[in-house]
C-alpha cells in the first residue's frame, strides 16, 4: 500500500461506503447471472458489489473515454490533419498478483463498459498469450520464472500496442492455453476496437533501459488509465491455495491438463504443493516486480481478506 504521504498527495481515498454513493447516480447494467458467469474461478463477486463498486467505476472510465474521443477530434481540427479513419483505442491496463482478481475485475468491466451508450467496441487481451512458449523458456533455462518479466515476449507485446495505437485496422494477439499452460496456435484478432483492456501481473513495470542507453519504451506508455488490484499477500496466498484446490478437482482432471499429475491428490498434499508453488514463484514476483509498480496506477482497488473491495484509491488529476 502506498504511503500515508502518497495517498495525502497523489491520491483521492474513497471508503467502500463513499464510493458505493456513485452508484446511486448511474444505472445498473449486469444482472445476478451476468455476474456470476464473469467471476473467476475461487473470486466470489455479489451483484450487489458490481453495482456498488464496478458500475461507478465503469462509469469514471466512460468519463475519461469520452474526453479521449473529444481530445482527439480536438487535435485533428487544431493541427488541420482531420481523422478519415477511426480513432486510435483507448486502452485501459489491470495489473495485480496472481489470484488476486484481475480476471474479474477485466471480465466486468468489459461486460460494462460495451453496454454503454453507443455500444463501444471493447476487447480483452491478456498478456499470458505473450509469454515465451514452454519450449523457449525452457531453451532458455528460465522454465521456473515463468510470470517473471524476463519470461515475456516483451518486444511481441510493445509492437502489439504499437499497432493498436497506429490505427492498424486489424491487429493480432497470440492466445494462451490454461490447460496445457502454453501459448496456442490461435489468434485474437482485433478490428477496430473502441477499447481495449490490457490485463497482466507485470503491465505497469517500467521501461527497461537498452543495452546502448538509448530510450525505451515501457508498456504502460500505451495506458490511457491504469488499475491495480491490490490486496495482502497473505490474503492472496490463502486465495491462491484456495483456488488451486479447486482446480485440482475440475481442471486438473482434463486428459490435456498441464497439472494432471496433480488431480485426485490428497488436499493436504495440494496445499503442501500449492504454498511452496506460492513461496517460490508467486510471492518473490509479487513482491520484487508486481507490488513495486502499485503506485505508477491511476487507480488501485483495495480488497479485503474476504475478497470483497473496502477501499477504491484515484489518483489526482
Amino acid at each position: 500500500m502506498p504511503d500515508k504521504k502518497n495517498h495525502q498527495t497523489f491520491y483521492d481515498v474513497f471508503s467502500r461506503d463513499e464510493w458505493s454513493r456513485l452508484a446511486e447516480v448511474t444505472p445498473s447494467l449486469l444482472s445476478r447471472a451476468d455476474v456470476a458467469q464473469l467471476a473467476a474461478l475461487g473470486d466470489p463477486i455479489s451483484a450487489t458489489e458490481a453495482d456498488e463498486i464496478y458500475q461507478p467505476l465503469a462509469a469514471l472510465l466512460h468519463v475519461h473515454f469520452r474526453h479521449y474521443d473529444e481530445l482527439a477530434r480536438a487535435r485533428s481540427q487544431f493541427v488541420h490533419r482531420p481523422q478519415d479513419h477511426p480513432l486510435t483505442p483507448f486502452i485501459i491496463g489491470v495489473a495485480g498478483s496472481v489470484a488476486v482478481g484481475k480476471s474479474t475485475t477485466s471480465r466486468l468491466l468489459k461486460e460494462l463498459l460495451r453496454r454503454w451508450p453507443g455500444s463501444p467496441r471493447v476487447e480483452l487481451v491478456t498478456t499470458d498469450g505473450f509469454l515465451y512458449p514452454n519450449a523457449e523458456l525452457e531453451h532458455r533455462g528460465i522454465a521456473h520464472r515463468k510470470g517473471f518479466p524476463e519470461s515475456y515476449d516483451r518486444r511481441g507485446l510493445l509492437r502489439f500496442l504499437s499497432l493498436l495505437k497506429s490505427g492498424h485496422p486489424e491487429v493480432e494477439a497470440p492466445v494462451y492455453s490454461h490447460v496445457t499452460y502454453d501459448v496456442t496456435d490461435e489468434k485474437l484478432l482485433l478490428r477496430h476496437p473502441d477499447v481495449v483492456i490490457v490485463e497482466g501481473i507485470n503491465v505497469l513495470q517500467p521501461a527497461q533501459p537498452k543495452p546502448d542507453g538509448s530510450p525505451s519504451l515501457a508498456v504502460s506508455d500505451f495506458f490511457d488509465f491504469s488499475i491495480y488490484v491490490d490486496a495482502a499477500a497473505s490474503d492472496i496466498e490463502a486465495w491462491y491455495v484456495e483456488r488451486f484446490l479447486k482446480l485440482k478437482n475440475t481442471a486438473f482432471a482434463n486428459p490435456d491438463s498441464y497439472f494432471r499429475r496433480y488431480a485426485g491428490i490428497d488436499d493436504e498434499i495440494a496445499i503442501d504443493i500449492a504454498r511452496n508453488i506460492w513461496a517460490s514463484i508467486n510471492l518473490p514476483n509479487l513482491k520484487e516486480n508486481i507490488e513495486p509498480t502499485r503506485g505508477r496506477a491511476n487507480l488501485l482497488i483495495r480488497k479485503s481478506s474476504d475478497h470483497h473491495i473496502h477501499a477504491i484509491m484515484l489518483r489526482k488529476i
